[in-house]
Parts: C-alpha cells; sequence; structure tokens
C-alpha cells in the first residue's frame, strides 16, 4: 500500500521511542558510542517508567546524558483537554510536537481497565457515520505517538502510586485513524508494547480494528499475533458501499476470504463490529444474512447501537430492535453481544472521536482513493 506522510522527523536528533529495541541498541552502540547495556537502560527509562526526559533518567551518567540532548529526543504528548464521563470513561485530547490533536478514550471497569488508542491525525477511510472521517486525514502518527498516549494514561491512572507501573490492561486500536494503513508504525508500537523491558502487555490483551484493508490483513496476521476485529456494519455489499467506501475497493466476499485465511492462535476468534443503525442495517434480513456470512469462521459479534453524530444523518437503533437483532444470530449459532456505549456524554463512544475543535486550518493529505490503492 502506498505509503502515507509519516510525523515530521528533526534533520538532527533521532526520535529514539519511536526505535525498536534492537534499532535503539544500534543507535546507542553505533552514534552514542556507548555500550548495549546502556541501551536497555534508556529503553526501560522510555518505556516501562514512561520518562519524558533524559534528566529523568538518574542511573545514567551526565556524560551519557548529555550525549543523547545532543542527538536524540523523546516524541511525547501535551494534554490539551480531559473530559469525564458520568460513566467513569475519560476522553483525553493530546497535542503532538508540531500541534496537531489526537483522542484516547480510557475505560476502567472492575474487571479491566482499557485505553482506545489512535493511530493517525484524522483517518482517510470516509466511512459516512463516523465522525472521525470528517477530519480527513492529516498525517501517521509515529511509534512514539502511538506508544505515548499508552504511556501518558499510565501516568495519570497511577498518579503518585509508581508501585503498579502499568495500570492499563487491555489496548484497543479503534480511535482515530485506520491502523492497517499505518502498518509499519502499528507494528513498531506493537513490538515495543509487547516488550518484556517495555509495559510487557500480552498479546490476548491487544485488539487491532480495520475497516478491511483486504491486503494488509494477511501481513496483519503473519507478521503480529495480537487480536483482529473487522469493523464490517452491514451484510450485503448495496448497503456496506453507501455507508463504507472502502467496500467499493474490496467487497464483502473478498473481506470474508481474508478473514477465512487468517491465522488464528487456538481458542481466539475474529471480533466482527455491527454499528446498528435504524433503517439503514438493522432489519431481520440483515441479521440473517450476517450469520450466514460468519458460516465457516470463527467469530463473535459486537452489536454496537450507534451513537449519533450531529450532521450526518444517521440514527441509533431502538433497544427492542437490537436485541432482535441479537436474538437472530444467536439462534443461528453466532456468538452475538450488545456492547455498552461508554462516553456517550463526552463524545468519547464509538464514531465520535473528532476533536472537539478542528483545527483552522488543515488541507488532507491523502483523498480516500489514493488511500485504498493497490498496494
Amino acid at each position: 500500500m502506498r505509503a502515507v506522510s509519516d510525523a515530521p522527523k528533526s534533520p538532527v536528533k533521532a526520535d529514539i521511542a519511536s526505535l525498536s529495541q534492537e534499532a535503539l541498541t544500534q543507535f546507542v552502540v553505533t552514534t552514542l558510542g556507548e555500550k548495549s547495556f546502556r541501551a536497555k537502560q534508556l529503553y526501560k527509562w522510555i518505556h516501562q517508567r514512561g520518562a519524558t526526559s533524559f534528566e529523568e533518567m538518574t542511573d545514567l551518567s551526565k556524560d551519557l546524558r548529555a550525549k543523547l540532548t545532543e542527538h536524540a529526543h523523546i516524541a511525547t504528548l501535551t494534554k490539551d483537554l480531559e473530559q469525564r464521563s458520568i460513566d467513569g470513561t475519560i476522553k483525553y485530547r493530546w497535542k503532538t510536537w508540531d500541534g496537531k490533536l489526537i483522542e484516547s478514550v480510557y475505560m476502567p471497569s472492575p474487571e479491566r481497565k482499557t485505553l482506545c488508542v489512535s493511530t493517525q491525525v484524522g483517518c482517510a477511510m470516509g466511512c459516512r457515520f463516523c465522525a472521525t472521517a470528517t477530519l480527513g486525514l492529516m498525517r501517521n502518527l509515529s511509534p512514539a505517538e502511538i506508544v505515548a498516549q499508552v504511556h501518558a494514561v499510565n501516568r495519570e491512572v497511577r498518579g503518585t502510586d509508581t508501585k503498579l507501573l502499568r495500570p492499563l490492561t487491555n489496548l484497543v486500536f479503534m480511535g482515530m485513524g485506520e491502523p492497517l494503513h499505518n502498518f509499519e508504525n502499528l507494528k513498531t508500537s506493537l513490538s515495543i508494547l509487547q516488550s518484556e523491558d517495555g509495559p510487557n502487555f500480552s498479546s490476548r490483551h491487544i485488539t487491532v480494528s480495520t475497516v478491511g484493508l483486504v491486503p494488509m490483513i494477511e501481513r496483519f496476521g503473519q507478521e503480529t499475533d495480537v487480536k483482529l476485529a473487522i469493523s464490517l456494519n452491514a451484510s450485503s455489499d448495496e448497503t456496506r458501499d453507501g455507508i463504507m467506501p472502502i467496500n467499493k475497493k474490496w467487497k464483502i466476499a473478498d473481506l470474508m476470504e481474508a478473514c477465512r485465511k487468517f491465522p488464528l492462535k487456538q481458542g481466539r476468534r475474529i471480533t466482527f463490529e455491527y454499528v446498528l443503525m435504524g433503517g439503514v442495517n438493522d432489519a431481520d434480513d440483515d441479521a440473517h444474512r450476517l450469520a450466514t456470512l460468519l458460516v465457516g469462521v470463527p467469530a463473535k459479534v459486537n452489536l454496537i447501537q450507534y451513537n449519533e453524530n450531529p450532521g450526518l444523518g444517521y440514527h441509533t437503533t431502538v433497544d427492542n430492535r437490537a436485541e432482535r437483532f441479537r436474538e437472530i444470530l444467536e439462534r443461528a449459532g453466532v456468538a452475538a453481544f450488545i456492547r455498552a456505549n461508554r462516553g456517550r456524554d463526552i463524545a468519547a463512544a464509538c464514531g465520535q472521536l473528532a476533536n472537539t475543535e478542528k483545527e483552522r486550518t488543515f488541507t488532507p493529505l491523502r483523498p480516500l482513493r489514493a488511500a485504498v490503492a493497490d498496494p
């Protein structure tokens, strides 16, 4: 797939928080002239303790910290806005070093502490019902900017209690952007997040969602080991063409074939997300077709009653219709759940991330047709 513009890079200083552990070791040895064990110390400071400056790294010599300051920097995020929902959800708006705005959503529950992570500034996929799509795509997030969301929320949640460095338990890549449209940076961020010397998240506790970039699904399955979610939202091409332009490039049959070929670890299933919109995709026939589509695919379905976005023209499905849809799937042998919509009152729910205030001047870097061009 053609490359999207990445985060602007400093012409002098290396963004070391974007480096894999192997690449960081090479940088420390080759550029700084230090022993390789220093890279492990540095990596732990950044990705285990969440350090945002070299001055915090008190077990590194002053000479090494001076060299790091000269040759490197740590890409960080500045908290621009925090909104708290009545259900406990917290939405954070972050400002990147070049002034772009992104959002991530913290969803605590008694069982787990989950963070919804963004991978791009805006999105190029153009889903008609999604608020993020109204922003267009500005640029990719770097691995450091992706991982920095996790580090920043870990700091927010733990406060002054440093006994538990990583209070977050689960990550879902379902925030702003299409993760597989920023695959290389996603892959690097996953390697950091799963590293034993970093946050050390289990692959079972990380889920990446895609609208269906079919060729990238195969690469994702081959090159990562985390869980896959498909944002499906329709059971016919006619309906999906109307609400998700990606379907004009890769039809539902193409997507389902990729899902059938996807390498699943024992006991895992692919999650299919299905946003229920009144009068669009919530009829009995839609449910029956969906059940047929999923034959032969280890799957579970998350039904999401649409979170309304002013001006987009779509409306949520009423409760009894959502329950009827779920029952049809269950009777057909499909595991289906109606997902609780958290953070609606602060525009933090699924499909609502669009920044409270849009930036006044912005030109999208890539139109949708380029984003879905042949790889």
